[in-house]
């Protein structure tokens, strides 16, 4: 898993437009699978971990509203930043990932995220 893992992370680097980071956790444990950060002073476990609190949350108000739905992202824009969580399928783990807004869209962050994250549901 981890040789998937690190290869998923170095992808993303590689061809993500404006890419700063990304960490998989679990969220049930909030162990962090695997984190990768081009800029030395951007943790994304630590990150990973205060956004993972953010999905248990919304997970509590969806519960608590008897709703039948699941979480399939929560983006956050920053003035220079956009950050994208990722909720898996299952449930079970998040991708959470942060790139340059000065290089990257919306739209095409979540696309290449998408792209890269096809096989990882089989692989966790």
């Amino acid at each position: 898993m981890s040789d998937f893992l690190k290869q998923f992370g170095e992808n993303l680097r590689d061809n993500m437009p404006g890419f700063i980071a990304v960490a998989i956790a679990e969220i049930k444990s909030g162990i962090s699978y695997y984190s990768l950060s081009t800029v030395d002073t951007f943790d994304p476990e630590l990150a990973s971990a205060f956004n993972l609190e953010v999905v248990k949350s919304k997970m509590n108000v969806i519960a608590s509203l008897g709703l039948k739905e699941k979480i399939d992202d929560i983006i956050f824009t920053l003035s220079s930043q956009i950050h994208i969580v990722d909720v898996s399928d299952n449930g079970e783990y998040l991708i959470y990932l942060a790139v340059d807004s000065s290089k990257g869209n919306i739209g095409m962050t979540k696309a290449m995220l998408n792209r890269y994250k096809k096989d990882i549901d089989n692989k966790i």
